[in-house]
């Protein structure tokens, strides 16, 4: 079959597995990897499909984690970093050799089993952000800073795993420098090609312009680091993290809408179609394989699939119990998960994208010629514990999470910020516009009607902050106090401007409402860098903004 022809069928399948979904109640991923992919797969024009790993690592990683590592929070990367760094490096480690070692007991050679092991053990941001939107705000964020960060990890105990049973040798020392280049490597390359994206965005205004160079930053990142032999996933994720950052100083509001269109409907579909690729390599590996054989490699997935929860489970209980001894302080002890809550993590460590691309990756032959011991398996077993995730983790997470609910950290924290952040940046107008007023030459009338706008909106936050049964938000600070360069709002009287029209009042009220929307801006990013609020609610606060300067301007249809 063509790659026209495929892009249809591909287009198709995602469409209906988004319309089927919803009214059969089932996971959409689920739907299009078990029912369309495997189905697919008995068409004999699709049986010749197969999925080449530089297809995955270069077309649908890159886009795909650097929308994540985008709309990733920084404040709770920063929060909770020394459980991430473990989870990313020690338990990747440690999932990987378990599992090696429970498939080798099951018959795998070892080096084979090791590159299983390396191919499953890193839960998977994409799958991640699909299924486990049940999740708390923190417990999501955490395991998506996680899955973003733990593939560097795997692709190293990757490369040695290929090396050892291609002949070679690694020392300690070895295997450090490699660590430290995939890690190091990684960081330096997605940060540089972040500074480099920030020299040339900002000094562009057109917003289709904006989102083209911002299209080039995740396969620039990506390339930059496999040159130097690094993680290009990790570099992937370091540059969305450093764009996200600075993101409101080069991009404007038509642009940042643009990207928040976009971005998520381009995601979407290489998901979707990624998943229906996942399905018809099931079929392809699988008609490879004699009956006998696929019988015992499907005892090999139960046993590992399995195997991932244990070691999850067991080494958040052991490092929480090493943490307590060796950390006391009172913060530590706000942060400290029930067992409830690590059942949750276990159930919720969904396997994905980068598992199969590094399944896919192990070569066909050895140097001498012979065939890769276990190669066939190795993706049968990779492919086989993605579908269980699908399959039984997806639909099983809404309901440990309900079982689990009482002894989950509280979510009504976003909220809080969020009425928090919106008071202090409507006090914030309220306390520039009379400087506003005298700056743009508005008249009293059209001053005192957005002043009324604004105290409404003011007495609004607070009904429904004294509303809420959880916490009573105050009158927030004082204007002075979130004047965003430092200085005391003055409080000067607008100059008696005539107003003689409607028109006249309604391009005064425009340009006034305008000139807020800076002032607005300015305190929310001071509230983000200074951890106030989280990167989310200041997203969703600078959506809100956005949209109501491209509606005061004309470039974005009401309704």
């Amino acid at each position: 079959m063509g790659g026209l022809e495929l892009t249809v069928v591909l287009g198709i399948t995602v469409l209906a597995g988004a319309v089927l979904a919803p009214r059969l109640r089932v996971a959409v991923p689920l739907l299009l990897l078990l029912v369309f992919g495997v189905v697919l797969g008995f068409v004999p024009a699709l049986r010749e499909v197969e999925l080449p790993p530089e297809t995955v690592l270069l077309l649908f990683l890159p886009v795909m984690l650097f929308w994540e590592s985008l709309t990733t929070s920084l404040r709770s990367i920063r929060r909770d970093f020394r459980g991430i760094v473990l989870m990313s490096t020690v338990l990747v480690v440690a999932t990987a050799f378990a599992v090696a070692g429970v498939a080798h007991l099951l018959g795998m050679p070892w080096q084979a089993a090791l590159i299983l092991g390396a191919a499953v053990a890193p839960p998977d941001a994409t799958a991640v952000a699909a299924l486990g939107r049940t999740l708390p705000h923190r417990n999501f964020m955490l395991l998506k800073a996680e899955s973003l960060t733990n593939d560097g990890t795997a692709l190293v105990l990757y490369a040695i795993a290929v090396g050892v049973a291609a002949g070679g040798h690694y020392t300690p020392l070895a295997v450090t420098g490699m660590v430290l280049l995939s890690y190091l490597g990684g960081v330096m390359a997605g940060a540089v090609v972040a500074g480099a994206a920030y020299l040339v965005m900002r000094r562009l205004r057109d917003s289709t312009v904006i989102n083209i160079a911002l299209l080039l930053v995740p396969f620039t990142a990506f390339l930059s680091a496999e040159l130097i032999e690094a993680s290009g996933v990790l570099a992937v994720v370091v540059a969305g993290l450093l764009v996200a950052f600075v993101a409101p100083r080069i991009s404007t509001a038509a642009s940042r809408r643009q990207t928040e269109s976009a971005w998520p409907l381009g995601a979407y579909l290489l998901n979707g179609a990624l998943f229906v690729l996942i399905g018809l390599e099931v079929n392809v590996v699988s008609r490879q394989m004699d009956v006998a054989r696929i019988g015992w490699a499907l005892t090999v997935i139960v046993a590992v699939w399995l195997t991932l929860f244990v070691v999850r489970f067991l080494f958040q209980v052991v490092s929480v119990s090493l943490i307590r001894l060796l950390d006391r302080r009172p913060s530590q002890r706000t942060r400290r998960m029930s067992h409830r809550a690590r059942v949750v993590s276990a159930v919720a460590g969904f396997r994905g994208a980068v598992s199969l691309a590094i399944a896919l990756s192990v070569p066909v032959t050895l140097d001498d010629g012979e065939a890769f011991p276990g190669r066939d398996e190795i993706v049968f077993a990779t492919a086989g514990v993605i579908v269980l995730t699908l399959l039984v983790q997806g639909p099983l997470l809404p309901v440990v999470v309900r079982w689990a609910r009482p002894r989950l950290p509280d979510d009504s924290a976003a909220e809080d910020e969020l009425r928090i952040a919106e008071h202090a940046i409507t006090t914030a107008a309220v306390a520039a516009l009379p400087d506003l007023a005298v700056e743009h030459g508005i008249s009293a009338e059209v001053h005192d009607r957005l002043a009324r706008d604004y105290h409404e909106h003011l007495d609004l936050i607070d009904a429904r902050a004294n509303r809420s049964s959880d916490t009573t938000v105050g009158p927030g600070p004082e204007p002075a106090e979130i004047v965003p360069d430092g200085g005391e709002a003055v409080s000067a009287a607008p100059q008696p401007v005539q107003a003689d029209s409607p028109l006249t009042r309604n391009e005064e009220y425009t340009r006034l409402r305008l000139a807020t929307l800076d002032r607005k801006r300015a305190v929310l990013i001071r509230l983000r860098r200074e951890g106030v609020i989280d990167d989310a609610v200041a997203r969703q606060i600078q959506t809100r903004l956005d949209i109501e300067e491209l509606r005061l301007t004309g470039t974005e249809p009401l309704g």
